[in-house]
């Protein structure tokens, strides 16, 4: 099992059909470790506070054998960790809980409903919000390393800067 204190890279290295396989960059990597819709959803639930498999599930409305294998792939990943907990008079259960790795998605989750907030019509639209320590809204950005300036979505280019392996796009020159 990961250790919360490894990074996503560090907690995939090596494993078949991760970062393993010659197409795997690290968007591949991490769409192979959390891209799918109930793990996203899960992770939300995971940072408005949910711990418990039964809240998780009433919440997201999602069947105990999907909850059970995602929970277990983020476990494997290092994303959650499981902890046991009891109730009195009742038998020992697992909670999960975010690591310092899973914390790290909130970026990303927080993206991801930023643009659905702009571009989808959502019957419920959003229900959780992100905001700082004081209750202030947040929203995802670029941001200039140099200057900490925003940089419009419009105004950012991507480029190729190598393959995995060393390798390195020629661009033609």
């Amino acid at each position: 099992m990961a250790q919360a204190s490894e990074t996503l890279e560090t907690a995939v290295r090596g494993r078949p059909g991760v970062l393993g396989r010659s197409d795997g960059c690290s968007l591949s990597g991490t769409l192979e470790v959390v891209g799918e819709r109930w793990t996203f959803l899960i992770l939300r639930e995971a940072m408005s506070g949910v711990t418990r498999f039964n809240d998780f599930r009433d919440h997201l409305g999602i069947a105990s054998n999907l909850l059970t294998a995602r929970l277990a792939k983020l476990v494997e990943y290092g994303i959650m960790e499981r902890h046991t907990y009891q109730d009195e008079g009742t038998r020992a259960r697992s909670s999960y809980h975010l690591t310092p790795v899973g914390r790290e998605l909130n970026l990303v989750v927080a993206a991801i409903q930023q643009w659905g907030n702009l571009h989808l019509e959502c019957r419920l639209g959003p229900i959780v919000a992100f905001e700082d320590t004081h209750g202030s809204p947040v929203t995802v950005q670029f941001v200039d390393t140099a200057t900490g300036r925003p940089v419009a979505p419009e105004d950012i280019a991507v480029r190729p800067i190598g393959l995995a392996g060393g390798d390195s796009q020629s661009d033609g020159a």
